[in-house]
């Protein structure tokens, strides 16, 4: 599945006023302590400031150092009443700074939190839009919308749910399935190749079946510690990124229109089946698609819009060198026969695996790219996208724990000790286990 670029955005003007943000102050307090710090605790108590820290030191610079104190206040308060307390506090105070700080959006941090990960993009609703070759079949709609219905209804926890195909959507997979893989052998990438012949054996992947989302999930979670959940459509790039930080990949169940087997202009279940679930189930790749993931919690919507891009260049319409050839790993090309024949043609420009470039590349998404990016291999990409991942500006750092699936914000010495210590434990471990084998 592809995340959309469009993001969903609330009327800024709603509840403006009852908006409370965070406000970090420094100012000094000269000649008389007490009387000073008196009027500054009636500047915070008019505006109803709700103090979450507060730090007083002597004065560096001080003209009469017993009494003079320098100050930092970190507190919240009505974000309409901000340059007032800062204009109030300047009467009381000397050298006063403000700094707002940037209000992280909400993200998951346990893993039931995607039940609220949920907004669709209508762009490619067969209901909505007139280029959809479904849109006037009445039958499609009405089958999309009961399948629709199975993901709409779905909560963490809940069994996976079953679609019986009917022998049409079975004739459509059928003609994809066959086509596609006889371009497999040539085009796509070791990691691909080896897991699609696992799920073949194991997995009901064959030309005459369509394979249950249950059967793939438990597959993809032996392997990788990946798991499916069922989408109804398209979902934002903020909601669809954040389900890959808990391994969690938004998986649709309906399949495209029958007059159009080898296009489709939304992601469906051949998108899907055919072009991620085989290269989820390389751990090089599934920790890749998890970074992705973990970098846009807590992102602004202008970061997550380059990793959106960044993902499309890569998780999407990805190439790699194997052996001094060019092979894909994107899912895009996997599960198109045209656009995977012309990707490794000589008519597209090919790039260096660079994030930084990538994010601000442009991109095709009603026609063929015009330039591909390649890495060299899944580890060099994963060390690449780290580094560009650590530039992403929060006011926090996050660590997933795959023990409880949780995401966890490293706001305390303590709970960044307790992950070493876990990591020391694993490394002795290892020591131990290699000096074995030495």
């Amino acid at each position: 599945m592809q995340p959309s670029n469009k993001q969903d955005h609330h009327d800024p003007a709603q509840g403006r006023e009852a908006e409370r943000d965070m406000l970090s102050l420094t100012f000094a307090l000269r000649n008389g302590r007490k009387a000073g710090i008196a009027r500054t605790a009636k500047v915070f108590e008019m505006f109803e400031a709700k103090i979450h820290h507060l730090e007083t030191r002597p004065a560096r610079i001080s003209k009469n150092a017993p009494d003079d104190l320098d100050f930092f206040v970190r507190c919240e308060v009505l974000n309409c009443e901000i340059s007032s307390l800062v204009n109030s506090l300047k009467r009381v105070a000397e050298d006063v700074k403000a700094h707002r700080e940037e209000k992280a959006p909400w993200f998951p941090k346990k893993i039931r939190d995607l039940d609220k990960c949920h907004h669709l993009i209508t762009k490619y609703d067969p209901d909505l839009d007139h280029d959809h070759p479904g849109y006037t079949d009445p039958e499609y709609r009405k089958r999309r919308a009961f399948i629709a219905d199975l993901a709409f209804n779905f909560r963490q926890g809940d069994p996976l749910p079953r679609v019986e195909y009917t022998a049409q959507e079975t004739t459509t997979w059928k003609e994809i399935y066959q086509k596609l893989n006889s371009l497999y052998p040539t085009h796509a990438c070791k990691q691909y190749l080896d897991a699609f012949h696992q799920l073949e054996k194991y997995c009901g992947y064959q030309a005459d079946h369509i394979p249950q989302l249950r059967d793939v999930s438990a597959f993809l979670t032996e392997r990788t510690g990946f798991k499916l959940r069922p989408v109804a459509g398209l979902l934002s790039a903020r909601d669809f990124l954040a389900g890959l930080a808990f391994r969690v990949f938004h998986c649709t169940q309906y399949i495209r229109h029958p007059s159009c087997p080898m296009h489709s202009p939304e992601p469906d279940c051949c998108h899907e089946l055919l072009g991620h679930i085989p290269m989820l189930a390389d751990k090089e790749f599934a920790q890749f698609s998890q970074n992705i993931g973990l970098a846009s919690l807590g992102a602004l919507d202008a970061d997550i819009e380059k990793l959106s891009t960044l993902y499309w260049f890569t998780v999407e319409f990805g190439l790699c060198k194997q052996n001094g050839h060019i092979k894909a790993y994107g899912a895009g090309l996997l599960s198109s026969y045209g656009e995977l024949m012309y990707a490794l043609s000589t008519k597209p420009e090919y790039k260096p695996f660079n994030p930084n470039v990538m994010v601000v590349q442009p991109y095709q998404d009603q026609t063929f790219q015009p330039i591909y990016f390649v890495a060299d291999d899944f580890e060099d990409a994963k060390s690449q996208l780290q580094k560009y991942a650590l530039m992403i500006k929060k006011p926090f750092t996050l660590h997933y724990d795959p023990f409880t699936c949780n995401i966890e914000v490293l706001d305390s010495p303590g709970k960044v000790k307790e992950i070493i210590t876990r990591l020391k434990d694993d490394l002795k471990n290892l020591c131990h286990a290699f000096e074995k084998l030495s």
